[in-house]
């Protein structure tokens, strides 16, 4: 046994590394495009279908999350995940090909079906590969990917782009998908399985309908239509009758796409809360920051993805730490405990921040933030995947990375109405008619439209965004104390391959997942 040992581990460092550049694809996409977009509209035209390049995404990776995890359980993870980056590379070629803006966007659709599996598929496989007790030795891994995607995005978008066109933003991702597909389809050897149960294909279009209505009206709510809308209270009214016929049919169906009994695990549905709230958070401050270091603290566009570090380097290193202490003792509760006190602790003193803050100041504010993320990103789907049973592991997956998705999509809109009203309360009040003016139809100026205002005006305007970002992580950190509080609740329960076990006891649980053929 002993003399097995070695190859098992190294090759599920090959999968693991396989794996982690598929999360980088789907991680890295939206940083580098969104650098591009001004060049793409520039050449493309479609100004006002702009928003619609992101919402196509975002809408076909939140409705396809779920089925493709319920499609790795029933079919094995292997194929279902190489599926899904071979649709996401299709989806970056013809996006990379497109002629107009209304191309793109149906192109960008259906990268974001792809896209929906890959977070998935990397989550589920490392949940069957690895034992939720080792699984914390790998938390560095995959933090350090989110670094990489959410700071070298900004910056290798703004290199291909300016040297190559705008183009290769998704013709990149081709020569790394293919990199991917090598590594996982030589190295990765899991058992087929085939499910004789019908797909549930009732189930899966009502929970998209549902998912679409909400996303779209977190989307267009006190943006594209104002919040007591016919449009915004139909989709509110519509996402509310799927979700619960869906349910309904979820009790009736014999394979369901989401089956209802995870949520029976107190844990399961605990930390679904926890991760939809740390989306809700997390992504919220991630698309206010830059703007309060571009306009108010003067930074390039670059440099405000520089800045991020603090916050980016402090979630790396405590997740890499809470993953060790995790394998070493078992334990887990205190994480969640400790992460939601400095998440809530780190947005409060990020809306202390006013046109007088360091950058030094605002640096140690993300990194009290960025240590409360590290210790609650992946072990969120540690306690998710631990709460399931093997056979739901996939499922288990799809329905954390959704919460957490769904809660981003809200936090971003949400908070982008609070900070719209307030950038238009505060120039009005400070700089009257003038100000409202220069920023009616667009709480967003960017520099050089900044830099034609009077100074009064653009004096009342960078209080109105220090005092529109002091709004928006205040109520963050209101948010972020119902997830602090449901913490407590979480019960800690012994993790699956917990019990010490000499080394060449260790050996066959992977052995016989990377031996096995297809």
């Amino acid at each position: 046994m002993a003399t097995t040992q070695q190859p098992p581990q190294r090759s599920v460092r090959v999968v693991l590394f396989g794996l982690m550049i598929a999360m980088l694809l789907a991680m890295l996409d939206n940083m580098i495009v969104g650098t591009a977009m001004p060049t793409i509209v520039g050449d493309l035209g479609g100004l006002n279908h702009l928003s619609w390049v992101v919402t196509a995404y975002t809408l076909a990776t939140a409705a396809s999350t779920p089925i493709w995890g319920k499609l790795g359980d029933m079919y094995g993870r292997k194929g279902v995940f190489m599926t899904s980056i071979v649709i996401f590379l299709i989806g970056s070629a013809l996006s990379g090909m497109a002629q107009d803006m209304e191309q793109l966007i149906a192109f960008r659709a259906i990268q974001g079906l792809g896209a929906g599996g890959l977070m998935v598929g990397v989550m589920a496989i490392i949940g069957d590969l690895i034992p939720p007790r080792e699984r914390g030795k790998y938390q560095g891994m995959i933090a350090g990917v989110m670094a990489v995607a959410m700071i070298g995005g900004p910056l290798v978008g703004g290199t291909i782009t300016d040297n190559w066109g705008w183009r290769w933003s998704f013709y990149i991702n081709l020569p790394l998908g293919a990199v991917a597909l090598f590594m996982i389809s030589a190295v990765l050897h899991l058992p087929k399985k085939r499910v004789e149960a019908r797909i549930d294909y009732l189930g899966a279009a009502l929970l998209t309908v549902g998912i679409t209505s909400l996303v779209l009206l977190t989307t267009w709510g006190g943006n594209q239509y104002a919040w007591g809308s016919g449009q915004i209270i139909g989709l509110l009214v519509l996402g509310v009758a799927a979700l619960a016929a869906f349910v309904y049919a979820e009790t009736r169906a014999a394979e369901p796409v989401l089956p209802l009994h995870i949520f029976r695990s107190r844990n399961f549905s605990l930390i679904s809360v926890i991760g939809f709230l740390v989306g809700f958070v997390m992504f919220g401050s991630m698309t206010f920051l830059p703007l309060f270091q571009q306009i108010v603290q003067g930074a390039s566009a670059t440099n405000s993805g520089l800045l991020l570090l603090p916050m980016l380097l402090a979630m790396m290193v405590v997740s890499l730490i809470a993953g060790r202490v995790t394998t070493q003792t078992g334990r887990y509760k205190v994480f969640p405990i400790v992460g939601g006190a400095l998440i809530t602790v780190g947005l409060f003193l990020l809306s202390t921040m006013d046109t007088g803050t360091t950058r030094f100041t605002s640096g140690v504010y993300m990194a009290v933030l960025g240590a409360g993320m590290g210790f609650l990103m992946q072990i969120t789907m540690l306690i998710a995947q631990n709460s399931v049973e093997m056979k739901d592991m996939g499922v288990g997956s799809s329905s954390s990375t959704l919460f957490r998705t769904i809660g981003g999509s809200f936090g971003v809109s949400l908070f982008g109405a609070i900070f719209a009203h307030q950038i238009t309360a505060t120039m009005a009040a400070r700089s009257g008619q003038a100000g409202a003016s220069a920023t009616s139809g667009a709480a967003q100026l960017d520099m050089a439209s900044l830099a034609k205002l009077p100074p009064a005006v653009k004096d009342a305007y960078l209080h109105a965004v220090a005092s529109g970002t002091h709004n928006v992580f205040l109520w963050g950190a209101a948010v972020s104390i119902v997830g602090f509080a449901a913490a407590f609740f979480v019960k800690e329960i012994p993790l699956r391959g917990a019990l010490p076990k000499p080394a060449e006891e260790e050996a066959p649980p992977a052995d016989s997942l990377l031996a096995r053929q297809d």
